[in-house]
């Protein structure tokens, strides 16, 4: 097989693809976090108990679940550019949809809910892709800090959602003027991305867009798959049952089990924001091999901790040990640009299968052994991660510039 990566850029190009990578990565995490931080006054308005609000919920699982495996041969025949722009409208439409929704009934919040989730999927694949092909323009790895920016974009959006909250402003006033303001941002960012791959024909005689749904029944890309899951499965636990594990496990405080957890998220945004240097240092498997094992020392420590502040200490190396993992699975998943859309996508179908998983499979698994020992779940997986860690090694890409992290891989 050989494959190139589109012509050579202006520095100034990829430096502006690279700012409006950040904003896609930002808007996502804000808009989503927005969304989130209603979900009380939503219930309250619509009067809905914790099941039916769970059925409600369902619908962003279901779009997202739907539009990941779609994404990769619309990013393929389309661009990143364009997918990101088109599902930047969607997603505002279906947040405006269930904004105002919210004061008529259930059934327009499902349907805007359902779009949201729609949207989310596939501008995730497809600014994923965008990233892996800054990386490869700038020589140097920086996925992880667009995903830090995907957490600063959450960030923002719940303390806004706070504010608006405190000030009485109604949630389909809050959510429209964040659709509003979400659609024009990063509709225009896009238009900045630079191209995925050039138009010349693949020396191998196969289109330049094909092969999208061919990466479903590629090993390496199943096994990363695999391998996102995992982080993907440390992340979301991390964020939906620390707190719980904390006050329940513990006995700590509802404020104190509140800061466990934020404990959890500024390790692993600053794992994901401080990375990139030592994976061009050392290279991709070696570092997230190290990190998974941080990770289970992590767990380990919060579960088994004699007293809350070892559990404090856990809750540091597991947000350190889970930052990387679904980071450089993406960039993995990307190393050949004329396949990156059709890996990515696969390998984000896979991985997000862990966030829509995990709380209940915690929960069951909370019912019998209680929430804090479930936990070791995270650890198992974890160790998996370290085994097949090494999938993530850079491709060797024929015709291609070097990609990025062709650092010595040390494993």
């Amino acid at each position: 097989m050989t494959s190139t990566l589109a012509a050579p850029v202006a520095p100034a190009t990829v430096r502006a693809a690279a700012t409006a990578t950040y904003a896609a990565f930002i808007g996502s995490g804000f808009a989503f976090a927005s969304w989130a931080s209603r979900i009380p006054q939503v219930r309250d308005g619509l009067g809905l108990d914790s099941a039916a609000l769970g059925l409600v919920l369902l619908a962003i699982a279901t779009g997202s679940l739907l539009a990941l495996p779609l994404s990769g041969p619309v990013v393929a025949r389309i661009g990143s550019s364009r997918t990101v722009a088109w599902m930047a409208v969607l997603l505002g439409v279906g947040l405006a949809t269930a904004a105002i929704g919210s004061l008529a009934g259930v059934v327009p919040v499902v349907i805007g809910l359902f779009l949201l989730g729609f949207a989310n999927g596939a501008w995730d694949v497809a600014m994923n892709v965008q990233g892996t092909v800054v990386e490869r323009h700038l020589g140097r790895s920086v996925m992880s800090r667009f995903h830090a920016g995907f957490s600063l974009g959450t960030v923002a959006g719940a303390l806004v959602g706070a504010a608006m909250v405190a000030l009485h402003v109604s949630v389909a006033a809050h959510l429209v003027a964040v659709a509003v303001i979400v659609v024009l941002a990063v509709a225009w960012q896009a238009r900045r991305f630079v191209a995925d791959h050039d138009e010349t024909p693949a020396g191998d005689g196969e289109p330049s867009r094909g092969g999208a749904l061919r990466a479903w029944r590629e090993p390496r890309t199943l096994l990363i798959g695999v391998f996102v899951l995992a982080f993907a499965f440390t992340e979301g636990v991390g964020n939906d049952w620390i707190s719980v594990a904390a006050i329940d496990g513990h006995h700590v405080s509802p404020a104190l089990g509140t800061l466990a957890f934020a404990g959890f998220l500024t390790a692993m945004t600053a794992g994901r924001w401080f990375g990139p240097a030592l994976l061009d240092r050392y290279g991709r498997t070696r570092v997230v091999r190290t990190l998974a094992v941080i990770g289970i020392a992590g767990v380990a420590l919060f579960v088994f901790g004699p007293t809350a502040v070892y559990a404090y200490a856990g809750t540091l190396l597991w947000g350190l040990g889970a930052s990387l993992g679904f980071p450089v699975g993406m960039s993995a998943g990307g190393d050949d640009p004329r396949r990156a859309a059709g890996r990515v996508s696969v390998i984000a179908s896979i991985g997000y299968c862990a966030f829509l998983a995990g709380p209940p499979t915690i929960g069951f698994l909370g019912d019998h052994f209680t929430v804090l020992r479930s936990l070791i779940a995270v650890a198992a997986l974890l160790c998996v991660a370290v085994l097949i860690a090494g999938t993530v090694r850079p491709l060797e890409v024929a015709g291609a510039r070097k990609a990025v992290d062709y650092a010595p891989e040390l494993s």
